[in-house]
């Protein structure tokens, strides 16, 4: 399991133990760093593994993807070369690459179908990390073609759950815009103790939650949580089985002020990047991860490679749910997972990124696999755990 800790490896991680296997071996950034030749060719003679997932890879949102290019070519570009050809040199009987579905065009048919592959420009802001990704699936088409090996490419949707990366800035637009909306419900219940506990957690700018209140006030500013009033508000432990589904988790419920002392609440506005018009597909990492094992355990190179043609093209298999959003009602429904009852204000000025990303799972499909859980079943699940994590 390359990427065992992360959000998609550690759900896979845990899908093949449900399935009773128990010889899974990983290894921490700090233990093996797979962008070094010599460092992962040795693993691989040492370990001889059966299979491999690879899901290790750098990863961010679109701040990260558009300011950080070389590093997200050059680091996901080392990752996956070594480790396929490591996993050839080794006699690796199978292995599951993870792509993303941003190695399709910006501007591609909807849905995207895995032929539409290279058919026009890709979306700039993350064009660097998609030909890495795109490198790393005619790889595996390539050495299943010169070497006989069963490689197999998966080109998820966008994912999210337990173990995400919740970054303000650099993380992905679920669990980054789950986090911001979490704090500004926080903050308009006036508790900055959840507030530093969150820092304290994962810092933010350096902040772990021990500054003055005004600087926490200040940082929350910059990343967009504002305080329009400062009032308070009232808070009391929830009755056995009562409270809000979103607020459930912890115990507490709201009630009005006392009759004659007014709104004690404090106004808060959260802002979301760009218009919330682009539409997404998002998949719970188990399902994910169900359809992973599912694909190691069934699915060959030749159940995907075309007779009867010269040219073998487009063998990966994407991994969606059919069913898309737009980034304003996904605002909504975390707004109402978490229990935020302030403002949502959209920044135009700030990147939409690719207008429409909406994955044609039918191949996945076809070969017996569907997703289980629902969006809004997966949010609440996802903000539980958050809630939860002791890290």
């Amino acid at each position: 399991m390359a990427g065992h800790l992360g959000l998609v490896g550690s759900a896979i991680t845990a899908a093949l133990k449900r399935r009773g296997y128990n010889n899974i071996i990983g290894r921490s950034f700090e233990e093996l760093d797979l962008r070094r030749q010599e460092e992962t060719e040795a693993f691989f003679a040492a370990e001889k593994p059966e299979a491999v997932i690879l899901c290790a890879a750098r990863v961010g949102g679109i701040m990260a993807n558009n300011t950080l290019r070389a590093e997200f070519i050059y680091e996901n570009l080392m990752i996956e070369a070594n480790v396929i050809h490591a996993a050839w040199l080794n006699g690796v009987k199978k292995l599951v690459f993870l792509g993303s579905s941003c190695i399709y065009p910006r501007d591609c048919p909807q849905p995207m179908r895995e032929d539409h592959l290279l058919t026009s420009p890709l979306e700039y802001t993350n064009e660097p990390y998609a030909i890495a990704k795109i490198a790393g699936l005619k790889m595996c088409e390539a050495y299943n073609m010169r070497y006989g090996t069963d490689f197999i490419a998966v080109m998820p949707t966008n994912l999210y759950g337990p173990n995400d990366n919740f970054n303000l800035t650099g993380g992905h637009v679920m669990p980054s815009l789950m986090r911001r909306i979490h704090l500004g419900r926080l903050f308009e219940d006036g508790d900055i103790a959840g507030i530093r506990e969150d820092l304290k957690r994962r810092p933010v700018d350096s902040f772990d939650g021990d500054e003055p209140e005004e600087e926490i006030i200040s940082l929350l500013e910059r990343q967009g949580i504002r305080g329009l009033r400062s009032e308070g508000l009232i808070r009391q432990p929830a009755d056995e089985g009562q409270g809000s589904e979103g607020l459930r988790s912890e115990g507490l419920v709201r009630q009005p002020a006392d009759e004659g002392q007014g709104d004690k609440r404090r106004d808060v506005e959260v802002t979301v990047w760009g218009t919330g018009k682009p539409l997404r597909e998002f998949m719970y990492s188990g399902d994910m991860a169900d359809a992973t094992v599912y694909i190691m355990e069934k699915v060959s190179f030749s159940d995907l490679a075309p007779e009867g043609t010269g040219e073998i093209r487009n063998t990966h298999i994407n991994i969606g749910t059919g069913e898309e959003i737009s980034i304003k009602e996904l605002s909504e429904l975390i707004r109402e997972t978490t229990g935020f009852r302030g403002r949502l204000v959209f920044d135009a000025g700030k990147p939409d990124g690719t207008p429409r990303k909406f994955l044609d799972s039918s191949k996945l499909h076809s070969l017996g696999f569907r997703h289980q859980t629902s969006l809004k079943e997966g949010a609440l699940k996802m903000y539980e755990w958050y809630l939860h994590d002791k890290r």
